[in-house]
């Protein structure tokens, strides 16, 4: 099977190292994303819907058909948090992860990534939360040298390339018995996996399982806007119509209109 990404030649090979990097780096590289979801089935699997997505971190995604009919909205803006807070759990009190510090590479890449309370809205459940955030393929921290035994997948045939006009590094990532999926019973690696991320959002647009019971199942993500307003009204079932202040706001000015000519002043008689 040919792979769906364009190499080039020209750029750098892609390290272990820095790979790993980028798929621990998506909560920090975007707040917005507007996207198209395609699922590939196995031979013997039914093709799910597609759908398009818009997704605005923390808490708010909207997710349609292609062809524009509303399937799901989800949003903190219509729900109370109150239950959230007096459950007093440990996770009820982390924050966001664009509110803590990573631990950086020279490339601005997350090398560590600290405690917080990750996860985005999802539709479906699955593989959703791994492919937006695939860091269940190389853990949230790197593995001494000295413990290889410790990394929940190994990384084979490395390379940089382009898929859907965008850059995207790829890998064929094997799992051991230390891969956790984000999601239980849902692996974006269910075995040997080829894996396509993207580079500027370090999400995971191109899966294709290789061997296996689930081989030649995986997905497509196509990445359509990254960092776009978005109004309250997508994530809403009833509109606030409010204005999209991103967008040209048309002000019509009518027809000139001639002022009145000015009228002379009156004289005012005196009395003898």
């Amino acid at each position: 099977m040919s792979e769906p990404w364009q190499r080039d030649p020209d750029r750098p090979a892609v390290t272990e190292r820095s790979f790993a990097a980028l798929c621990r780096s998506s909560p920090w590289l975007w707040d917005t994303l507007r996207f198209s979801l395609h699922w590939v089935p196995g031979p013997q699997d039914r093709a799910a819907q597609p759908v398009r997505a818009w997704l605005r971190r923390p808490s708010d995604l909207r997710v349609e058909t292609l062809h524009g009919a509303r399937l799901y909205t989800s949003t903190s803006l219509e729900r109370s948090r109150d239950d959230f807070y007096v459950a007093d759990t440990p996770r009820s009190w982390l924050l966001h992860p664009a509110l803590v510090t990573p631990v950086y590479d020279d490339d601005a890449l997350v090398t560590r990534r600290p405690e917080a309370a990750y996860g985005d809205p999802v539709f479906g459940g699955g593989r959703w939360q791994a492919i937006l955030d695939p860091v269940e393929l190389v853990g949230p921290a790197p593995v001494p040298p000295y413990l290889p035994e410790q990394r929940p997948a190994a990384l084979r045939s490395l390379t940089a390339g382009a898929f859907a006009r965008r850059r995207v590094w790829c890998a064929t990532v094997e799992p051991t018995v230390r891969y956790r999926p984000t999601t239980p019973g849902h692996p974006l690696a269910p075995g040997p996996t080829r894996i396509a991320v993207d580079v500027a959002t370090g999400v995971c647009v191109h899966s294709h399982v290789l061997e296996g019971p689930y081989a030649g199942q995986g997905h497509r993500l196509v990445v359509e806007a990254v960092d776009e307003y978005q109004l309250d009204d997508l994530f809403t079932r009833e509109a606030f119509d409010l204005t999209d202040v991103s967008r040209h706001v048309p002000w019509p000015v009518g027809g000139s209109v001639s002022p009145p000519a000015a009228q002379p002043p009156k004289r005012r008689c005196r009395r003898a």
